[in-house]
């Protein structure tokens, strides 16, 4: 298979053979590396430096001598020259299609400055003059903590509608003719699970938190097929020159379907898990039934509830209240009654069950809701997730580990927030923020991923934030909260072993041994020896799926 975007300088022969086929020549032989496996050593007295691949499959894992015997006169061979190999990174929770858009959209993670922040807009209205200016990604923290308003834009965007995202995708900004067409006004209250700041004179901001933002997501025009399409071909790109092979998307129905065409068309160049709104569980339960769930390349069957908002836009549930909004304890998004129906139905389908949750009060009530689920739904194969997970009590971390509840969690969070979460929720409760140490400690379940586009889809940040949590403002050199620092190998299993057991594809992903598909990444540094702060300076050299390169650098 060849994409025409493809960076790959190896070309591989696709022998005419099966994987019961043992004795035939291999497909790829790579020697003479460093390969952590993501098994047990079991008593293995060194470690592995080659490996063979036929058919797509790993079919030996071993010294270069017993591995190159494998090899024929068609055979691709890879001197590795000593790098570090790792089994192809999982991104357990992306906005993968968004995040294609975003890349062609305006950028303002960095805008550090309300001066630079309207520069970049109004010069992106400029080139596209009436089209909805999206995207964004922009952080009030790195001014200070105010909020941007309509009247900072509105000079600069005329009547080119715009509506930016705070990084988080909690809250966006709307100019005044965004405003206009969605017919938001000094008279229209917030919708519940939202909310709208207004001026003293009661109009709205432009700023609108949560569920209000739906108000302006329902004026925009819907996107085509080929506009979906271009947007996975982008982020596909984006994410596998960062040794990405496997993603799991937090999108929608119609994100499922670009999947779909994607592979009929052969144009599927990583692994897919296509998640879907769990208000949409019915259509979801409909399609799984007369369609399945889709294979090892692209599957779905998993649904996405939300119970709170985010720390950074103060809509995270608490018990207490924000010290920095005293009257403020933050949002449950959606109806408690009404999710927990969700979570009810969904798991009665059958069907995966992903619901996210930030604050300590909003994590507990969903740890509730799971458990009332077992007991009403009965026994059966299920694997709830928490998405987040991030502030928690204790105690919330020992229930979840005794439930077994996947906690999913974003390293570069910890990083970024870390720069001002002491302002909102004090010392006592960031003892347990971002709690990595003790929810392995817990013998809990832990899996990563990125949130991109609310952080960068790279893994070898990720890494580098878990096991050293240095703040990006370099104001903690030796980690925020650095009692919950994890090592190196923990950090990388979870991007790959247990990634792979929360996408139910353990059987096929997540380590580099005989029988699974050979989806791996060769790295320009030995991440598990170095000084860990170097580890955010690690390139990925290659990256492999299913035995082919779909990246090298």
């Amino acid at each position: 298979m060849r994409y025409q975007w493809f960076l790959a300088v190896f070309g591989i022969y696709t022998a005419a053979c099966t994987r019961s086929d043992m004795g035939a020549p291999v497909d790829v032989v790579l020697t003479g590396g460093k390969v952590w496996t993501g098994v047990s050593a079991g008593g293995q007295a060194s470690e592995p430096t080659a490996i063979a691949i036929l058919a797509q499959r790993i079919v030996a894992v071993g010294d270069d001598e017993s591995v190159l015997e494998r090899a024929g006169p068609e055979t691709q061979h890879v001197d590795l020259a000593g790098r570090r190999v790792v089994p192809g990174f999982i991104d357990n929770h992306t906005h993968f299609i968004e995040g294609g858009f975003a890349l062609a959209s305006v950028q303002l993670r960095d805008a550090d400055t309300p001066e630079e922040f309207i520069r970049r807009i109004g010069e992106s209205a400029s080139q596209r003059p009436n089209e909805w200016i999206t995207g964004g990604s922009w952080d009030h923290e790195r001014w200070g903590g105010e909020l941007p308003r309509r009247d900072w834009i509105d000079s600069v965007t005329g009547s080119t509608p715009v509506f930016v995202s705070r990084l988080d995708l909690h809250m966006g900004l709307a100019n005044s003719r965004a405003l206009e067409l969605a017919g938001i006004t000094a008279e229209m209250a917030a919708p519940p699970g939202g909310e709208i700041e207004r001026y003293s004179d009661g109009s709205p901001t432009g700023v609108l938190k949560d569920a209000a933002q739906n108000l302006i997501f329902s004026t925009m025009p819907p996107r085509s097929e080929g506009m979906l399409d271009r947007a996975l071909q982008s982020a596909a790109r984006h994410a596998v020159e960062r040794g990405v092979t496997m993603i799991t998307d937090m999108g929608t129905i119609a994100g499922l379907r670009t999947y779909q065409r994607a592979r009929q068309r052969g144009e599927l160049p990583l692994r897919a898990y296509a998640v879907v709104p769990i208000a949409e569980w019915e259509e979801l339960a409909a399609i799984v039934a007369g369609e399945g769930r889709g294979d090892e390349r692209l599957y779905w069957g998993g649904t996405k509830g939300f119970v709170d908002g985010s720390l950074g836009s103060t809509t995270a549930w608490f018990y207490e209240p924000y010290l920095d909004e005293p009257g403020e304890t933050g949002l449950m998004v959606t109806d408690t009654a009404v999710l927990r129906e969700q979570i009810l139905s969904a798991d009665r389908a059958g069907l995966h069950v992903i619901v996210h949750a930030i604050g300590d009060r909003a994590n507990d009530w969903l740890l509730d809701a799971f458990a009332g689920a077992k007991q009403e739904n009965g026994d059966h194969e299920r694997r709830f997730r928490i998405e987040h997970f991030q502030h928690v009590r204790p105690q919330t971390v020992a229930r979840a580990a005794a439930d077994r509840v996947i906690v999913s969690m974003q390293p570069y969070h910890a990083i970024d927030d870390g720069r001002w979460a002491m302002n909102r929720i004090g010392p006592e409760r960031i003892l347990t923020t971002y709690a990595f140490r003790d929810i392995i400690d817990a013998n809990g379940i832990l899996v990563f991923g990125s949130d991109w586009t609310v952080a960068p889809i790279d893994p070898l940040l990720g890494i580098y934030a878990a096991v050293t949590r240095r703040t990006l403002d370099g104001a903690n050199p030796d980690g925020w909260v650095p009692s919950q620092r994890i090592t190196v190998e923990e950090a990388v299993r979870a991007y790959t072993v247990t990634n792979a057991y929360a996408s139910y594809l353990e059987n096929d992903l997540g380590t580099i041994e005989v029988g699974k598909l050979a989806d791996l990444v060769v790295l320009s540094q030995d991440i598990f020896s170095i000084d860990p702060v170097e580890i955010e300076n690690t390139r990925v050299d290659m990256t492999m799926m299913n035995g082919e390169f779909v990246f090298s650098r």
